[in-house]
């Protein structure tokens, strides 16, 4: 059985391979977890407890669980990936327009710098604040377990990405627990475990990030998550110049290593969608050093279209649009 809807800005595919009454049970459960996490991490809603919390900043707030696993899981993500992936990106967020959801998908986003209706500005980031970006330090958010409350600091964070991989991931536990064979995919994060309906691996397509409908290549998969990050989707205008929702903390400026896309394996979805991001800002050229150092199975595309990838996702591809490198 699969369901589709859609949750955190994004479409969601749940499929279970079990009995049609349990399939449906346990889809219903996942459900309510995705909007239970888009309730509690959205940036979208001023009184989201993420939101509250951003704005007390330096103070404590008590906050829902699904929101304090998912800043103590960024803060993990921050030290694991020395600060390649950072989520005090929000204000650079806000400041290119992409403070509300935007309409992907339905034609060319355009907007442009200056004063909208709301009255907020539209800021293209400064060489001012890159340098300011380059000189940060590392992200140290106060956390309390016992309480359950969280001290952000003086700088607003987006949980979007890594909330994603944590709704598979909990999700996909949900499954695992009832005995369920499945797949759970949101937006490019995937788990997946069991047998496929077929009753072989399951075969995962990877998106072109230049867009049309076949993928670049098709993995087979046993038990096990998988993530892309890609700047194919999440992409405006603003004055004519093209950018899109991937900062690179290091500059506060959007991504631009010479990659279009990085997708990664691991046991965990979460750990592979911040990966995939890490590896994304890393760029051409740091990024098969960095996944071979990490033990990371990653594929990668660049500006050009060529495909490569580490010895451990090779085994994997089942078919690949061009040779794979």
């Amino acid at each position: 059985m699969a369901c589709r809807f859609r949750a955190m800005n994004t479409d969601i595919t749940i499929q279970v391979t079990g009995p049609g009454a349990q399939a449906e049970h346990l889809i219903d459960q996942a459900r309510r977890l995705f909007a239970r996490v888009e309730l509690a991490c959205t940036r979208f809603d001023p009184d989201s407890a993420l939101m509250q919390a951003n704005r007390a900043g330096e103070s404590w707030v008590e906050v829902p669980s699904e929101c304090y696993l998912a800043i103590a899981e960024a803060e993990g993500a921050h030290v694991e990936t020395q600060g390649l992936f950072d989520p005090r990106v929000l204000e650079t967020l806000v400041g290119l327009g992409y403070d509300r959801t935007l309409a992907f998908g339905d034609g060319p986003v355009r907007l442009s710098s200056g004063t909208r209706p709301e009255g907020i500005p539209l800021i293209l980031p400064s060489p001012a604040a890159a340098a300011a970006s380059s000189r940060r330090p590392p992200w140290t958010p106060g956390l309390d377990r016992a309480r359950r409350a969280v001290r952000i600091g003086p700088l607003p964070i987006d949980l979007g990405g890594i909330g994603k991989g944590l709704a598979v991931r909990w999700a996909s536990h949900l499954l695992v627990e009832a005995g369920a064979g499945h797949l759970v995919e949101a937006g490019g994060d995937c788990a997946l475990a069991g047998p496929s309906p077929d009753g072989g691996p399951w075969r995962i397509g990877v998106e072109d990030p230049f867009g049309g409908d076949q993928p670049v290549a098709v993995l087979a998969l046993h038990d096990t998550a998988v993530a892309t990050s890609s700047l194919r989707k999440r992409t405006w205008q603003l004055d004519g110049r093209q950018v899109h929702h991937l900062i690179d903390p290091r500059s506060g400026a959007c991504v631009d290593g010479g990659l279009r896309s990085v997708t990664v394996l691991d046991t965990d979805a979460a750990r592979a969608e911040v990966w995939s991001k890490a590896l994304l800002v890393a760029g051409r050229r740091h990024i098969a050093e960095l996944a071979t150092e990490k033990a990371l199975p990653a594929l990668w595309v660049d500006d050009s279209g060529r495909l490569a990838a580490t010895p451990e996702l090779h085994e994997t591809i089942i078919w690949s649009c061009r040779d794979v490198h």
